[in-house]
């Protein structure tokens, strides 16, 4: 089965808030130019019209004077969802830690000394128990990460399980799997998987500085697969891990740029876990976090954008701020696979008290 992609003309409320460059609309596949090996590289089932970001063009919008950015951010979210409503979505580690990746930010990597523990993937009861703990407390989407770098044949189809699971409760679901061999994509989708979280992590020019057991292109592959198979995409970044402001535009142009750009896109702050080469990253600017969400807003404007690991470092105002940006989603519960999170109490209340309602946030044409 392949994706079905809807051709959309560049958004008119991004032209008229955004001081840069006339739109180009161009026809692209699915997929970025090669990076690495296309010899291994699938294709693309489709192609889809959409506004074509440079680097530099975001570079110049990370540049604004924060309140003009801010305004253009507010505006593009205003035209598409309604501003003043949240997604709740629950994460959960169903399979941690052991896993052969050298990521320079993950704690479950078996290159780094932390204390995170090897665990089995959870059994189906396990899951279901916190899928309905999770709508109780208001959750709509229920996403599963394993700490896999590539699953096998037994593995997706134990995972497939799980999926059933989450949908019987009338959640949507999402997992995180690491990278997909041709056809586990098709049986994920098959299980009622909505969406497939892979996200880029960062840069092109910066990724063998926090990653050398995989390439970019291997995340783009993997992408691929998600979309031909016609399950969504959640795909974003992670940004205060020791990157320039440009290679931040450098990872938005990425996900921007994939055709169609990704319907749901988490923007994470590095979370420094002891044991793992980037514990001790100096911090980032709160305000450069705020910036990339609403640079995340204003040029993929019909995604979600979530604001997503990291939430706990963060005062209420910065968060305040996110949702201003364009923020329109976060991750609800205690803990976020292995590092912590705002308690769902201490969410909520924030929410209540800047005048935000939770919900299933549709993007408006």
């Amino acid at each position: 089965m392949s994706a079905t992609l809807t051709p959309c003309a560049p958004d008119a409320a991004i032209q008229a808030a955004t001081p840069v460059a006339p739109a180009a609309v161009t026809t692209a596949t699915a997929q970025p130019v090669h990076f690495h090996a296309p010899h291994k590289s699938p294709k693309a089932n489709a192609r889809v019209a959409q506004r074509v970001w440079s680097v530099a063009e975001i570079a110049a919008l990370l540049e604004l004077p924060f309140n003009d950015l801010m305004f253009q951010a507010q505006t593009v979210h205003r035209a598409h969802f309604d501003p003043n409503l949240v997604e709740l979505a629950t994460l959960l580690s169903v399979k941690t830690g052991g896993c052969p990746e050298d990521c320079g930010y993950c704690p479950q990597s078996v290159h780094h000394e932390s204390s995170v523990e090897a665990t089995k993937l959870m059994a189906v009861d396990e899951v279901r128990s916190a899928v309905r703990e999770a709508k109780a407390s208001g959750a709509t989407r229920f996403c599963m990460g394993a700490a896999w770098r590539a699953p096998k044949d037994r593995d997706i189809e134990a995972v497939s399980a799980l999926i059933r699971a989450v949908k019987d409760e009338g959640l949507e679901a999402c997992c995180t799997l690491g990278m997909l061999d041709d056809g586990h994509a098709e049986i994920l989708r098959d299980a009622g998987l909505d969406y497939y979280n892979h996200n880029l992590d960062t840069a092109p020019d910066f990724y063998n500085d926090i990653i050398s057991t995989r390439d970019y292109q291997d995340r783009l592959d993997t992408l691929v697969r998600v979309r031909n198979a016609g399950i969504s995409v959640c795909c974003g970044g992670i940004v205060g891990m020791g990157e320039s402001r440009l290679q931040r535009a450098g990872l938005i142009a990425e996900l921007a740029n994939l055709a169609p750009y990704p319907e749901s896109v988490p923007i994470n702050h590095l979370v420094k876990v002891e044991g793992t080469p980037l514990a001790n990253q100096a911090d980032l600017d709160p305000l450069e976090f705020v910036r990339t969400i609403a640079v995340a807003r204003i040029t993929m404007p019909k995604a979600r954008v979530r604001l997503s690991a990291g939430r706990q470092s963060m005062s209420d105002a910065v968060q305040a701020l996110c949702f201003v940006a364009g923020a329109n989603s976060i991750f609800y519960g205690d803990k976020l696979l292995t590092t912590a999170n705002p308690s769902g109490n201490a969410d909520l209340e924030l929410l209540g008290r800047l005048g935000l309602k939770t919900g299933h946030p549709v993007a408006r044409d």
